[in-house]
């Protein structure tokens, strides 16, 4: 027997065991299989990553099939419109590829005078952070890698110190806003924060761990720096380079920036105007890259259908909603609520407790597992904390900067991770071992994290 099938069955035998230890503590039969469902998908993720949307689908089924969960609640929980948002945004994203954005984006910014090693390392960790922070960090980690390789080889240095830099800056960036990774659009849709709330209180913090993370990347290279600045001065920023890197901008792509710039004024006011118009909440933050897709399709119609088969990621949004559906089935048999009393008896009702534990596990559990899975698990808990005298919002945000935050400590913990690194062994045939990863990922990892931490028990800003 091979090990897949020998991996699949343990996966099958521990989740089945765990409903039936998870019955014999005395939770009902419905909650038993939730878990032991919910487990499954989550561990045939982990394992199994190129089948989980078969496992989303075999165990949403069963949950159906066993009526632990009706239909009317299965797509209530199934988060609908997430879905449609992350839709939208893929659509617009598609059209800045297509518009040649990035290449400019990357061309504008990387033709700078006086160029220097640490001022090259600066530029890097900022425009990582502010590309992810606009873009989604897939995205943005695609274009940034291909600078940096580029701008390496030219100067003849290894690569790798750089990539990881540029990697890491755009994980810790993406927690700056709602766009930046796609569990901020969960948690803003599931807590009530706006674009507003994440600009004024996420952003900020998210600048001072850049900077703590910036100081940690100049002392751990400072040898890769060294070696930088000296082909610098010997080689020299020359005009070719310059005119290798120069893109102009065309008509098309000031037309894509104009649609993508009014979908951002409009999603960054969506709270004031559902105010004013006396809409739902996030009524307008979901729709309006719906209307700017819309648009996008109109004027680009011989593209429409490319737009949506292409650039729409369908087996990572169906993954999402299946997987959403199941986490919210915790919640509807009940099962987070007794979770979320445990909690509380854990942190012996101490706020501050409560914050870190969330947080350190949302950290840690995202260093092993993706984010939007651990998230998604995680929401049902802290919804169940709501009527027993818990502040949520603290409980939020350490949500959030875990789920980011945690993707740096392993080389697997975050997506943009595993495509920039995929990207670095195609093209350059090298590969990164776990323990290279892990020695400036750890630091990374710990240091931001305890700084949030800090953050969110002593500022009264994050209550």
């Amino acid at each position: 027997m091979n090990r897949p099938l020998i991996k699949g069955a343990v996966l099958f035998i521990f989740s089945i065991l765990l409903g039936w230890f998870t019955y014999s503590l005395g939770f009902s039969s419905q909650q038993a299989i939730s878990i032991g469902i919910f487990s499954l998908s989550i561990l045939g993720t982990l394992f199994f990553w190129d089948f989980r949307l078969s496992f989303a689908f075999l165990g949403t089924s069963i949950l159906l099939f066993t009526k632990t969960i009706d239909l009317d609640n299965l797509v209530k929980f199934a988060s609908l419109e997430i879905i449609i948002f992350l839709i939208g945004m893929m659509v617009l994203v598609g059209l800045l590829k297509e518009s040649g954005f990035f290449a400019w984006l990357v061309s504008l910014i990387l033709r700078m005078r006086n160029l220097t090693a640490k001022r090259f390392v600066i530029y890097i960790v900022v425009i990582s952070a502010l590309l992810s922070c606009a873009v989604d960090e897939v995205t943005s980690i695609i274009f940034m890698v291909a600078a940096v390789l580029e701008i390496c080889d030219y100067f003849e240095v290894e690569p790798v110190p750089f990539v990881i830099v540029s990697i890491i800056a755009t994980n810790i960036g993406s927690s700056g806003t709602v766009l930046g990774n796609p569990i901020g659009i969960l948690i803003a849709a599931k807590s009530g924060l706006t674009f507003e709330d994440f600009i004024l209180k996420a952003f900020p913090l998210m600048l001072v761990c850049l900077f703590v993370t910036l100081i940690i990347f100049l002392i751990a290279y400072r040898n890769p720096i060294k070696k930088l600045e000296r082909q610098i001065k010997e080689m020299g920023a020359n005009e070719m380079l310059i005119r290798l890197i120069s893109v102009p901008p065309e008509k098309e792509l000031k037309i894509s920036l104009f649609i993508f710039g009014i979908t951002l004024f409009f999603i960054a006011l969506h709270h004031r105007l559902e105010i004013f118009l006396g809409l739902e909440n996030n009524t307008i933050l979901l729709i309006t890259p719906l209307i700017s897709a819309g648009a996008v399709m109109i004027w680009k119609y011989r593209r429409a259908r490319i737009f949506i088969e292409k650039d729409v990621e369908w087996w990572t949004l169906l993954f999402f909603l299946l997987l959403f559906a199941q986490a919210g089935t915790l919640k509807y048999t009940g099962f987070t609520d007794v979770l979320a009393k445990k909690m509380i008896l854990v942190v012996k009702h101490t706020h501050g407790y409560l914050i870190g534990l969330v947080l350190w596990i949302a950290t840690f559990g995202s260093s092993m597992l993706d984010n939007v899975v651990l998230v998604a698990s995680f929401i049902p808990i802290i919804q169940s904390l709501e009527g027993l005298g818990f502040i949520l919002k603290p409980l939020w945000w350490a949500l959030l900067f875990g789920g980011c935050f945690g993707g740096n400590i392993t080389l697997i913990g975050s997506t943009a991770n595993i495509v920039a690194l995929g990207i670095l062994e195609k093209e350059r045939k090298i590969k990164v071992s776990f323990f290279k990863w892990l020695k400036i990922g750890l630091i990374v990892g710990l240091f931001t994290t305890f700084l949030v931490w800090l953050a969110l028990i002593w500022l009264p800003l994050y209550r």
